[in-house]
């Protein structure tokens, strides 16, 4: 059997090339298109929350559920340069409270009943969803902005209903869910960097 390729005789290495292809080419329209201006906004959202003293929420699920756990880590933590912790909490990270609020009211609810615990006016929820179509996505940003939250989206394909309801979307427009999510991990670390650089600019602290 030639190398590279499989009993059914399709080149594994040709797979693999149109894998990278695929990624390019959707990185490269995420680049170029309108979501280079609506993630600015995002950034200059985030600053403007975080340095009022409010606080970031995300949530998502599988893939975006530990995308935003991945979010909420670069804020509490860091992302390259020393700053002041920022306050930010994965709405998907405490298995007996997702647990809990899936049996005892409903999955849909997962999310934002955590928003109406947890979320004050003047935070954000940032809610993630490839499709913009999760329910409990779309419940949550509906809850927040009921509740006097910012909220803002990183979404894929049209947007999907999400979109109605966040006050900024950066939306990967492919239809594939890989892709999306890869454009998802990028934007997420465009996110940290600006909003490391803002606050560095301002004096070293959000509002600064």
């Amino acid at each position: 059997m030639p190398d590279g390729a499989d009993r059914g005789g399709r080149s594994i290495a040709a797979l693999l090339r149109r894998g990278f292809e695929r990624h390019r080419a959707a990185m490269e329209r995420l680049g170029t298109g309108p979501a280079l201006d609506r993630l600015a906004e995002l950034i200059l959202l985030l600053h403007d929350v975080l340095s009022r003293g409010g606080k970031v929420l995300a949530c998502g699920n599988g893939g975006s559920a530990a995308d935003a756990q991945h979010f909420a880590a670069e804020l509490v933590g860091r992302y390259k340069d020393e700053r002041p912790a920022l306050a930010a909490v994965a709405l998907t990270s405490d298995g007996a409270v997702l647990t809990c609020l899936a049996n005892d009211y409903d999955y849909d609810r997962v999310f934002a009943r955590q928003v109406e615990a947890l979320g004050r006016p003047g935070d954000l929820l940032l809610g993630i969803s490839t499709s913009g179509r999760s329910p409990n996505v779309v419940r949550a940003l509906e809850t927040a902005r009921a509740r006097g939250l910012k909220t803002a989206a990183l979404l894929g394909r049209d947007g999907g209903p999400a979109l109605a309801h966040a006050d900024v979307a950066v939306i990967v427009a492919d239809e594939e869910t890989a892709r999306i999510q890869e454009g998802h991990a990028l934007l997420i670390h465009l996110l940290c960097e600006a909003l490391d650089e803002t606050i560095a600019a301002r004096g070293g602290r959000p509002g600064g």
